[in-house]
């Protein structure tokens, strides 16, 4: 199997998808327990059936889904298959995807990442993975972790430490953008856009929405 670009994941017309850091992932409002337990139940037995198992979380009110072809670390065909047995089975359980879903990483910004990088897999117990695709990042096998990795900067004080990396659907960075402006943040640079934009919060903090576009 391949692996699929963002753009390849885009005409692929997945509606209620959003392809996030080498994944499709919806949210599934299924309202209540009872509707969430039987949808999920329709999309193992799908997933059986296609020998391509998804990540599900039960809710109370909603499923959240994530595809990814974990041999590849990355999305192919089967998961855009998978994907589109999954909103089958939503649309005949009545309930509804939503593409405003989002994937957080923390970056560490350090004029050294080698003599603090064995510390932070310690303390967090993540897996370092290294070379083509990752540089240097701390991932969690279990996926309940945010994903560490570290960014070259200079050693000048004072200086942000950590920044967040927030991924979403290329739909969603306006409205994000504009609540935090609302909120009193600032556009501190759209220089990379479409690929991120950074953002500041009241004292300065920063965040970047990410998203797969212009991205090699």
């Amino acid at each position: 199997m391949s692996k699929l670009t963002g753009q390849q994941i885009a005409d692929e017309g997945l509606d209620g998808w959003a392809y996030l850091l080498g994944g499709l992932q919806t949210c599934i409002h299924t309202r209540n327990f009872a509707t969430g337990l039987s949808v999920v139940n329709a999309i193992g037995a799908a997933a059986e059936e296609m020998n391509h198992h998804p990540d599900l979380t039960l809710r109370y009110t909603h499923v959240d889904v994530r595809l990814t072809s974990h041999d590849e670390r990355a999305v192919t065909d089967r998961d855009i298959r998978l994907g589109h047995a999954i909103s089958s089975i939503a649309a005949g359980a009545g309930v509804q995807l939503d593409s405003n879903v989002s994937r957080l990483e923390l970056a560490l910004d350090t004029p050294a990442r080698e003599s603090i990088l064995p510390f932070w897999a310690a303390v967090l117990a993540t897996e370092h993975l290294s070379g083509p695709g990752f540089g240097d990042e701390l991932r969690d096998p279990a996926d309940g972790l945010p994903t560490v990795w570290f960014q070259a900067s200079g050693s000048e004080e004072p200086r942000q430490r950590w920044h967040l990396d927030m991924w979403v659907d290329p739909a969603q960075v306006q409205p994000r953008i504009d609540a935090a402006l609302a909120a009193g943040g600032t556009l501190v640079s759209d220089a990379e856009a479409p690929s991120f934009w950074v953002l500041a919060d009241p004292q300065g903090n920063r965040a970047c929405l990410c998203t797969w576009q212009d991205r090699g």
